[in-house]
């Protein structure tokens, strides 16, 4: 059994059910590289049939998804518009800057979803002083500003700006069927707007690895050269895109369960004296709250909580935490969460 049986710090702790365990144990393989992998091919043609795209490429990460898709788009010297909070700008190890050489101009925002008025006001003049504004870059739903979900008329008028001024579009779509179960809409409106998405497998919907990226034919052809480049070539990854598979066909509306549990956690931590939480915010699975209120240092929080099997994940504020809901969370573990959480600012 793992230490924490309440873990709250990533969806990303799930972990293979019995029946997607039976899924990896029953895949058929081949040679991905050759293309000649059945689970693989199947996992490819589910998600480019979701997204509306023409092809898709599995891939060891959603990291990679998005370093593969800047190094396609942009050239080095080039700009990438983008949120300030969002991932590639702090968690993927200056991935951009590395690996495609662009550079990045962020927009500040409260819940993670800017503008086409704030977009065009940052697109550089066609002067050589400046970078060249090439890519603009939406996460959906946003992580660090507690899982927000764009709304589509938003999506539809920034990508009228870039198409009005030539720029790119690519979205990031790590949690995006959180976004389509809580917003009702679907894959393929999300993503038409954009050249290049991608989903990830190994959170909400339970994977053990793995992202898809997806995009036109072209660019997927691209980006099999950059897999290789950037270390991503697999072999017999069917074993692990049959979980991708049966989590398509099994996982995506569960998601609903994961979005009431978290507003349900909301309210009970709003409850508690000392704990700041934006309950109305908390519009898919994750929840931001604050324990300034409660007078203890986060160490001390977050150690307290450890003997009742719960943990949260510290975000970059110091008082601030982070709670993420998902299939592994037990039946009871919400109510287990807000009771040692008042256990532990006695």
């Amino acid at each position: 059994m793992p230490q924490f049986l309440y873990d709250f710090s990533s969806d990303t702790q799930t972990r293979p059910s019995p029946g997607m365990r039976q899924a990896i144990a029953n895949a058929e393989v081949g040679d991905e590289q050759k293309r000649e992998d059945p689970s693989v091919n199947r996992l490819q043609e589910m998600i480019a049939d979701l997204t509306g795209k023409e092809a898709a490429l599995f891939l060891p990460t959603g990291t990679m998804c998005n370093l593969i898709a800047h190094a396609i788009h942009c050239r080095p010297g080039d700009e990438i518009i983008i949120e300030s909070a969002s991932h590639p700008v702090h968690f993927e190890g200056g991935g951009p800057a590395v690996h495609s050489r662009a550079s990045i101009r962020a927009i500040d925002t409260e819940n993670g979803v800017f503008t086409a008025a704030q977009v065009e006001g940052l697109i550089r003049p066609n002067d050589p002083h400046f970078p060249r504004t090439r890519l603009v870059c939406v996460e959906n739903t946003h992580n660090l500003r507690g899982g927000r979900v764009w709304p589509l008329k938003a999506i539809e008028e920034v990508a009228a700006v870039a198409r009005k001024h030539g720029l790119l579009m690519h979205l990031d779509g790590a949690r995006l069927f959180n976004a389509v179960v809580a917003s009702g809409i679907t894959t393929r409106d999300y993503c038409k707007h954009f050249d290049s998405c991608w989903v990830d497998l190994s959170k909400g919907l339970g994977c053990p690895v793995g992202g898809v990226l997806t995009g036109n034919k072209d660019f997927i052809d691209q980006a099999w050269r950059f897999k290789h480049l950037f270390g991503g070539a697999m072999r017999q990854a069917g074993i692990i895109a049959a979980a991708g598979v049966y989590a398509l066909e099994h996982n995506i509306n569960r998601l609903a369960e994961d979005h009431a549990k978290a507003k349900a956690l909301a309210k009970g931590l709003a409850e508690i004296k000392g704990i700041a939480v934006d309950v109305a915010a908390v519009e898919t699975n994750i929840v931001m709250f604050d324990i300034a209120g409660t007078g203890l240092a986060r160490t001390e929080f977050l150690e307290r909580l450890a003997p009742h099997g719960v943990r949260f994940s510290p975000l970059m504020q110091p008082t601030r935490l982070r709670a993420v809901t998902h299939l592994d969370i037990p039946a009871d573990g919400v109510e287990r969460a807000i009771a040692s959480v008042c256990l532990a600012i006695k």
